[in-house]
């Protein structure tokens, strides 16, 4: 059986670390050389992290990692590897690069790039505009990158008629919620289509409020899955190619035949080694890792996209203002899955209107998370700033103002044990929250890494209960579970005194938000004029806090940020 043995390396590495990334690659290349592997393969821009943003544009930040690119080569040798770079001609390239005898054989550059969501490569790159094939054991492999393989007549279609059995594709592809069972019927598609074998890698990790899936796979020519790599881990994916298959199903289409001899000029071709060798190597038992669950992938997003946040940016140790509610429970939660529960600290800030239950649940949380709890009442600093503003109120009445002091009184304490003790602040609101804006800019949204950023609140409860069935006891008390929000800014006070209740707000804002439904064809899933329109309006007027607010982690289609950019200015309804 001719086989090419593949390693696929998901690693996960950290923008502009160009020295520790170029060790991942080496260390990664060394284990797959140790498992009599043919070709390694890194992934998208491996070398500098993605995104590099606006680093791009520094031409030495380039340079250094063209230089490490070349420092790579040097210490490969008895395997060749595929490596995502930046290549610098008359413009930059987001390339990939074979190295193979410790030389860069062949570079090519990524062809499609993409300009929506969160991608900005138009911003940056020029365009590469030759697909190119490399002839390794005399086996032809097509080379493309991330958005190269989306397009059904895109490179890896020239590649495959122009004699290409195996299509190498390398990603730095985001993830959000269901995009693996997307990835996998596209890649599926593509393999039958083109009559190749398709391996996928993909890098994993957090960076910034972008997680990274990783969960790199094959597919034969029939569209079968071959091998799968784990979510949200890093992992060396080792699997053998059998291209014979693909040949023998080949040869049965003549019209392959046909279409060959037109595309073979459109197509760089660089041949490392002609020969054919055929190798006794004992079979691998190639592991096929099982897709994860919705809430299953969910909670290990937010748990590596905080992980690699506190630690990548130089924290190791996070602060949490709990209030005794269910967002605060489930951001301190994941915190504790993501630090340990030395690393996190609770402080719980009570005030007239606390009510003696979210002072019980607050406790009981942080004894179930072995978690150290500061408490420090905000009565005497409330006191202080009525006093201080009593003249200035005088003949007003006590409205949403006093609400907002006490909550910006708990973010100037949080920020203040921020400071002494360089801990980062994590923030507790959700993506209901964020859209109506019922948050208080510099109070409860003040911090550096907004967890459940873009997690609807009736999801907060799915993951909450989620949590709790992974353990032995309970972790988040089933009374927080149980009780009625509330900010517990005045008395009595419950979200729903302003918000609709939350399976019907999440249910706008997935339609408003998600999914551009403009008011017309919101009205017509059935919802109340009045209500809805003052719904869109919150959203609209909030735009302003959400600039303000922290990152936080990715896990929609549409996410605030980078993947929705709605001008602050806007009379448009």
């Amino acid at each position: 059986m001719n086989t090419l043995r593949l390693a696929m390396a998901q690693i996960n590495p950290t923008v502009g670390d160009l020295k520790g990334n170029s060790r991942k690659i080496i260390r990664f290349t060394e284990k797959a050389k140790r498992m009599d592997c043919d070709l390694v393969i890194f992934p998208e821009l491996a070398i500098t992290g993605y995104p590099p943003e606006d680093l791009l544009l520094k031409p030495q930040f380039v340079d250094d990692n063209i230089k490490f690119l070349k420092g790579i080569a040097k210490k490969i040798t008895g395997i060749t590897a595929i490596i995502g770079f930046v290549d610098r001609r008359e413009d930059i390239f987001n390339a990939a690069a074979v190295v193979h005898n410790h030389k860069i054989a062949a570079v090519y550059h990524k062809m499609f790039l993409p300009n929506y969501g969160v991608f900005d490569e138009e911003r940056y790159f020029l365009a590469g505009k030759t697909p190119i094939n490399i002839v390794l054991n005399g086996i032809t492999i097509g080379i493309g990158i991330c958005e190269d393989i989306w397009y059904p007549e895109g490179p890896a279609r020239l590649q495959a008629l122009a004699g290409a059995q195996i299509i190498i594709n390398i990603n730095a592809s985001p993830y959000h919620m269901g995009k693996a069972h997307l990835r996998e019927e596209m890649l599926a598609t593509r393999a039958t289509d083109n009559c190749v074998i398709i391996a996928y890698n993909n890098i994993v990790g957090g960076q910034d409020e972008l997680v990274f899936d990783g969960q790199g796979m094959a597919f034969n020519e029939k569209g079968e899955v071959i091998a799968r790599g784990k979510a949200f881990k890093e992992e060396l994916i080792v699997t053998d190619l059998d291209t014979e298959a693909v040949f023998r199903t080949m040869v049965r289409d003549p019209r392959k035949r046909k279409n060959r001899t037109l595309f073979k000029e459109k197509i760089k071709k660089v041949t490392l080694s002609a020969k054919l060798r055929r190798r006794r190597r004992r079979p691998l038992a190639t592991s096929v890792a099982d897709l994860l669950k919705p809430l299953e992938e969910v909670h290990r997003a937010l748990i590596l996209g905080t992980k690699d946040y506190v630690k990548k940016n130089g924290f190791r140790h996070a602060v949490i203002g709990l209030s005794g509610g269910i967002d605060s429970a489930l951001v301190t939660s994941i915190a504790v899955d993501a630090l340990g529960s030395k690393n996190v600290t609770g402080v719980f800030m009570p005030s007239l209107y606390t009510s003696n239950s979210s002072r019980e649940d607050t406790i009981a949380l942080a004894r179930n998370l072995n978690l150290e709890l500061i408490t420090l009442p905000i009565d005497e600093p409330m006191d202080t700033y009525l006093k201080l503003l009593k003249a200035t109120f005088k003949g007003y009445k006590r409205d949403v103002t006093e609400e907002n002091i006490q909550a910006r009184i708990r973010g100037n304490i949080l920020m203040a044990i921020s400071n002494k003790f360089g801990w980062l602040v994590l923030t507790t609101g959700n993506k209901s929250e964020m859209s109506v804006g019922y948050a208080t800019l510099y109070g409860d949204m003040a911090g550096g890494f907004a967890v459940i950023k873009d997690i609807p609140k009736t999801m907060v409860y799915e993951l909450s209960r989620y949590m709790n069935s992974l353990k032995d006891g309970e972790i988040i008390p089933e009374k927080i579970l149980k009780k009625e929000p509330s900010a517990e800014l005045k008395p009595n006070q419950k979200d729903q005194d302003t918000l609709p209740p939350y399976d019907i707000l999440d249910s706008i804002l997935k339609a408003y938000i998600e999914e551009d439904k403009g008011i017309k064809e919101i009205l017509e899933m059935g919802f109340n004029k009045k209500m809805l329109r003052d719904i869109i309006r919150k959203v609209d007027a909030s735009e302003y806090k959400r600039r303000q607010a922290p990152p936080g982690i990715k896990i929609t289609p549409r996410a605030f940020g980078k993947d929705r950019r709605m001008p602050i200015t806007n009379r448009y309804f």
